[in-house]
This record gives C-alpha cells, structure tokens and sequence, in this order.
C-alpha cells in the first residue's frame, strides 16, 4: 500500500534531509550560541539518527520521554494502540495505523529539537517552505494580480458573477493543495505558473464538486440572518507558500464579497508535515507579500496585515491539530477547540492529512457517504478542499472509483485529482 511505501521510503527520507539541514546550520548556532549551540545540534542530530534507525528496523513505538505539554495525551494514544493490537506485541513502526506512525515521526522530530535548547526554536523545514514560496513567484504575482482587478469593480458584481468569482477562487485554493512538501518527500513542489489559466481544463479531475452547496449555503445565511450576526469562516489550513496564499486570497474575497465577515485561520503549532503552516509562516508569508517589490503582491500584503489588525482575519493554533487522534475524538480530547469550531457558519478544510483524519483514514468503500465516515464529528456546516495523495476517499457515486482505478492505478495517490466535498451537518 501507499502506507508503506510512505514507512519506508519518504519517511527515512525527510529525517535524512532534516538531519542535513542542522549539519548545515552548524556554523549558524555557533556564531548564535558558542559552543553551546554546537553541543545541542550534536545531541540533536544524534537522536534523530537514533529515531530513523528505530523506524528503518520496525522498533516498538516507544512513549515520548520529553516533558512537552502534549506528552501525556500521546502516551495515552500509545496505550491505546498497544490495547488495540490485542497482545500481538508492542505496536511497531511498520505494524501499526500509518496516520499514527507518520504523526508520531514529525512529534519526535520536534522533540528533538525542543528538548535541546539554545536551538529548540529552530524550524528544521523553514527554507523549504520559503524556497516553494519564492519559486511559486509566478503564480502568485499571476493569482495576486488577477484579485486586485476583481476588487476594481466587484460592488459592481451581480449574484450570479459572484459566485462564479467564488468558484474560481475556490478551485485555486484546491488545486494549491498539490503543493505539498511532505508528499514529495521535500523536493521541489512550487506552483510554477497560474493556475487560473488551466481551471476550465481540471473541472473534470473534480471527482465531488459541492461548489454549489457552499454557495447555497453562504447566500442564504446572508439573506436570512440579522443585521447584528457575523458570519464566520474557518478555514483550516494546511501547507505554507503558494497553497497558503491561494488561501488568504479565498479568505478575503470573502470579506469584500460580502460573504462573510470574519474569518479564522488555524494552523499548526509546531512545525509539521514539511510544509504545514505555522503562526511563523503564516505572518511571514504576510510580510513577504507587503515588502514586495511587484504592485500588485504588495497591496495584497497590505491589505491582508489591515484584515489582521482589526481582526476580521484571526489565526489561532491549537495542539490537537498535531496529535495523532481523527476528528471524531475532538470533542472528547479538545473540547475547549469543539466549541470554538461551532461557533462557525461553515469550516473549510484543506489537504489530505485533514481529510484523513476527518474520515478516520480508513480503507473506506468508496461509496460510503462522507457523512458516515465523519463519524459523528459535526461542530458545523463542513467541506474539505483536497487533491488526493492518500489512499482514502468516500463519498463517490456508485462504480465511480473504480472505473477510475481500472485506468490509472495511482489515481489516489497522485494529486491530479481533487474533491470539493461537503457535509452540512444535520
């Protein structure tokens, strides 16, 4: 399966390059911190190396030893997975659920890190992310320019240009989701020229297109709510660079489309799966747009750090976002995050780990309605923006996955094909 390809092959992989990464930063903590901050790149490296050989040779997952705040919840996790595989032994790397063994790799990697100060603030995949931003420069001049024009005249915009604006926007912001670190192991993945062009040409990859109930959805909160109630989007994020800004392209349009009022960002608070985006990157890639040199990326930037200061832009990140529980346990596991999450009028999630963990990442029949395998999770109206690289996916018509897989074998694991997909909750 895609599962142990991904045990196998990426993971080592990543750890090889992070273990890269800090040997060629030596100097770096050494001009910062003396010798101080070479001892603790050597401790570092050398608990890495430790790390990629336990899961090289299917060691047990053994308990985090560190004193971080989200320690005991994982240990829990753990004894809960020892007590799943019924006596059969201790869960190991290669005989345990992928999303748990995956999440757990990127939880010791940053313990590696946190636990040896002065270098425990270091994020070991800050320049890859960086890097796909300044490569995916193109595109997000293109995506940047293409908005600042929108914004020239959409008061003018009647209903029916509105929503095809939205939908436009809204597939941006899902085909962004290719650009994914982790997927490639970290090579490059940068969006390298606009999307907008190619957008009539992906319809058909769109294997649920639930466009229209969002649509639906927004209107008629606006047309039947008060004066005084906000609507409020949450979007949960997913990577940083191009796919981050295709975001807050999405988010503002809808402010000044009227469609809401308010919107909240979650991110990761620790640095994850690659490319995921942290509180860093998501005002970093703020800064960038505002300092930059091109017209239009800059009053983007702008205007995005004004959404920010009166806070009708507001990111938060929560730990439960890097545990390794589905979304079905969040009520129970983080219930202060469940009620926040439902004082929202519709949550947007984006990319494949969210969608793994919002299905259980279960070898699901493809058919299975999507509202089954939320399993009860239902703090709000919901959809989830994703192009597949994972082997899960529910909620197709009748034959529809498999007349694609008799074709394209890959056809899950390869990003060329993405879902809109929504579930209102009832």
């Amino acid at each position: 399966s895609f599962a142990y390809f991904t045990i196998k092959d990426r993971l080592p992989q990543i750890l090889t390059k992070v273990i890269d990464t800090l040997h060629r930063h030596k100097n770096e903590f050494f001009e910062e911190h003396g010798e101080k901050g070479v001892e603790a790149e050597k401790r570092a490296i050398s608990f890495l190396s430790k790390l990629r050989n336990e899961l090289q040779t299917d060691k047990p997952v053994t308990p985090l030893e560190d004193e971080l705040p989200d320690a005991a919840l994982w240990n829990q996790y753990l004894d809960y997975q020892r007590n799943l595989s019924n006596g059969n032994g201790e869960p190991s790397w290669f005989q345990s659920p992928w999303l748990f063994v995956e999440c757990y790799m990127y939880r010791r990697i940053h313990a590696a890190l946190a636990q040896n100060p002065p270098i425990d603030n270091f994020d070991v995949f800050k320049e890859g992310k960086a890097q796909n931003f300044f490569e995916s420069q193109e595109a997000v001049i293109a995506l940047c320019t293409y908005y600042q024009e929108l914004l020239k005249n959409i008061k003018d915009l009647n209903e029916k240009q509105l929503q095809e604006e939205l939908f436009k926007l809204l597939q941006v912001s899902l085909w962004g989701n290719k650009c994914d670190l982790s997927f490639s192991a970290g090579e490059d993945s940068s969006q390298k020229s606009s999307i907008l062009q190619s957008l009539e040409n992906m319809v058909p990859y769109i294997l649920v297109n639930d466009m229209e109930k969002l649509w639906s959805l927004l209107v008629n909160i606006k047309k039947n709510g008060t004066e005084r109630s906000n609507v409020r989007v949450d979007i949960i994020l997913d990577n940083a660079g191009f796919e981050l800004v295709s975001d807050l392209v999405l988010a503002d349009f809808l402010l000044a489309s009227r469609l809401a009022d308010e919107v909240y960002f979650h991110g990761k608070s620790i640095p994850w799966y690659v490319s995921d985006t942290t509180k860093h990157d998501f005002n970093w890639i703020v800064k960038q747009l505002q300092s930059a040199n091109h017209m239009w990326m800059s009053r983007c930037g702008i205007n995005w750090e004004g959404n920010l200061k009166k806070r009708a832009w507001v990111f938060s990140d929560h730990m439960f976002w890097t545990l390794p529980h589905d979304f079905s346990s969040m009520g129970g596991v983080a219930p202060d995050l469940y009620a926040e999450l439902q004082k929202s009028n519709l949550l947007l999630f984006k990319g494949d780990l969210n969608y793994r963990k919002l299905t259980g990442d279960r070898k699901w029949e493809y058919s299975v309605p999507f509202h089954q395998a939320l399993n009860k999770f239902h703090p709000a109206p919901l959809c989830s923006l994703r192009t597949l690289k994972s082997d899960t996916q529910v909620g197709l018509k009748p034959g529809q996955g498999e007349q694609i897989q008799a074709s394209e074998p890959e056809w899950m694991i390869s990003g060329k094909y993405g879902i809109v997909q929504f579930d209102a909750g009832l």
